[in-house]
């Protein structure tokens, strides 16, 4: 009688519906580079927490110091950072779903 298994056992179903709960999608980490790169939304998302911090920090502090001019600099170093960005987020994407796949795998 069919039970309305697909052809996976008991721990390959697990481990996959693991993997589709934990991975991390390229299309939400470019929508928070978009509207979040600023202040560090897609590094957040990408488990990169320290250095978002530091792009917190370094925005709020370009914004608070751009009326003595210093903070255009601190900004524009921001901008930067942030455009480089685009480029790395797919690596740090597939870095994070081949690990988790790894480790659901062993």
């Amino acid at each position: 009688m069919d039970t309305g298994k697909v052809g996976m056992v008991g721990g390959e179903a697990r481990s996959l519906m693991l993997y589709e709960a934990n991975k991390k999608s390229l299309g939400v980490a470019y929508v928070l580079w978009f509207f979040l790169g600023g202040v560090g939304g897609h590094r957040f998302y990408s488990g990169r927490t320290g250095s978002a911090v530091a792009q917190l920090l370094l925005t709020v502090a370009g914004v608070i110091l751009a009326a003595a001019g210093v903070g255009l600099v601190l900004l524009a170093i921001v901008g930067i950072w942030v455009l480089v960005d685009a480029f790395l987020i797919p690596g740090w994407i597939a870095g994070h779903n081949n690990l988790l796949a790894h480790q659901l795998a062993s």
